[in-house]
C-alpha cells in the first residue's frame, strides 16, 4: 500500500473530515511526506488545513501539549502525526470534551518504511467494533483483571471505577477520540498492579524483544527489570524520561487488529496485533485515568489467559467471548 492511499484512509474513513471543518496536522520534519499526503487528502474535502511542525520536542512532545491545553481550540479535527503519541495529553482531553475529533497517529517505525504504507491500516472497523463490544460487556462493573501466560506472567490489575473504551481508527466509533492502535483499553488504578510480567513481544518505540524480560511490579510500579540485553535497553529508555512516574502501570490493552503482526517494526502495529496484550506506563489522563507524567509507552506480550472478575475473556491469545459467526 502506498503513502497516499494510507492518507486517504485516515482522512476519509477514520476522521471523516467534512467540508468547512478546520483540520490541524501536528507533525515534524521527519514525517513531512506523510504530513503532505494527509494535507493533500484533506484538501479534497476542506480548504482549512494547517500543519504544525514541532521538530525540537522529540519524546517530550506530550509535555508541550500538557502545558498548552488550549492548543487545539481553533480546530474541529486534529491528527497527531508526529514521532510520539499525544493521545494522553491534557490538550487532547480538552479537545474531545469540546466535541472535537482527535486521531492519534504516531508515525514511528524501525524499518525505514512509512507507517502510512502499512497494510494494518486496512483493518475492518466493523469487525473490530464487534470484537471490542464483546470484551467491554465483561468490563462493565468489573473490579479486577488477572493475566497469566505460559512463560510466567502472573499479574493482578485493579479497574474498579474505571471506564474502558476501544480504538479502531474511526473517531466516530471512539466518540471523538481514536488511535491507529486497534484495541480495547482501560486506564487501570495506578497504585494497585501487582505481580510478574514476562515481556516477550515488543518494547514500543524500542522494537522487538530479543529475549523475554521478567518485570516485577508492586504497588502499581515497576520495581525490577531483568538485566538481560532487552531489559537493559528498556531501563535505558525509561531513564531518558527523567520522571519516576514513567514506572507506573497506567493502562491495560488487548490488540484486535487481525491485519497486524507484532514484529517490532512499528509499535502501533505491535500493540494492535490480535493475540497480544499490552501494559501502558506513564500518563493516562485522556484515557480516563489520574496519572500525569512526561510521556506514555506500552510493552507488548503474547498468548495470555485473561480473566475479568474471574471470567475468562481470552485463552492463549484467542478471544473466547465472541459469537460463533465472528471468525478470527
Amino acid at each position: 500500500m502506498n503513502i497516499q492511499r494510507g492518507a486517504n484512509i485516515i482522512i476519509h474513513d477514520w476522521v471523516r473530515l467534512r467540508s468547512g471543518e478546520r483540520l490541524l496536522i501536528v507533525s515534524s520534519g521527519r514525517y513531512l511526506a506523510e504530513a503532505k499526503a494527509l494535507q493533500q487528502a484533506a484538501g479534497q474535502v476542506s480548504s482549512h488545513v494547517d500543519i504544525l511542525m514541532l521538530d525540537e520536542l522529540s519524546m517530550y512532545v506530550g509535555t508541550y501539549f500538557n502545558e498548552r491545553e488550549d492548543a487545539f481550540d481553533a480546530y474541529d479535527v486534529i491528527i497527531g502525526a508526529a514521532e510520539y503519541s499525544l493521545i494522553t495529553t491534557k490538550a487532547v482531553k480538552r479537545a474531545v470534551s469540546r466535541r472535537k475529533r482527535f486521531l492519534s497517529l504516531p508515525l514511528s517505525t524501525n524499518d525505514g518504511t512509512s507507517m502510512l504504507s502499512y497494510d494494518f491500516l486496512q483493518a475492518d472497523t466493523v469487525k473490530s467494533r464487534i470484537m471490542a463490544a464483546a470484551i467491554l460487556d465483561y468490563y462493565s462493573a468489573a473490579s479486577k483483571i488477572n493475566i497469566r501466560t505460559a512463560l510466567g506472567t502472573d499479574l493482578a490489575l485493579c479497574i474498579k471505577g474505571r471506564k474502558p473504551g476501544y480504538f479502531n481508527g474511526c473517531c466516530r466509533d471512539g466518540r471523538g477520540l481514536s488511535s491507529a492502535s486497534v484495541e480495547v483499553y482501560v486506564p487501570i488504578v495506578e497504585d494497585r498492579t501487582e505481580g510478574t510480567f514476562i515481556l516477550d513481544g515488543s518494547m514500543g518505540y524500542i522494537g522487538i524483544v530479543e529475549r523475554p524480560v521478567a518485570i516485577r511490579l508492586c504497588g502499581g510500579k515497576i520495581i525490577e527489570i531483568e538485566n538481560n540485553a532487552s531489559g537493559k535497553k528498556l531501563k535505558e529508555y525509561i531513564s531518558r524520561f527523567k520522571d519516576r512516574r514513567m514506572l507506573i502501570a497506567s493502562e491495560f490493552g488487548i490488540g484486535l487488529n487481525t491485519y497486524s503482526r507484532c514484529r517490532g517494526r512499528c509499535y502501533i502495529e505491535d500493540e494492535s496485533a490480535y493475540g497480544t496484550f499490552h501494559i501502558g506506563f506513564g500518563r493516562n489522563l485522556a484515557l480516563g485515568g489520574r496519572q500525569d507524567a512526561v510521556g506514555h509507552f506500552d510493552l507488548v506480550a503474547h498468548n495470555a489467559d485473561i480473566y475479568v472478575d474471574n471470567q475468562m475473556v481470552m485463552e492463549q491469545g484467542k478471544i473466547t467471548v465472541l459469537e460463533p459467526h465472528i471468525y478470527i
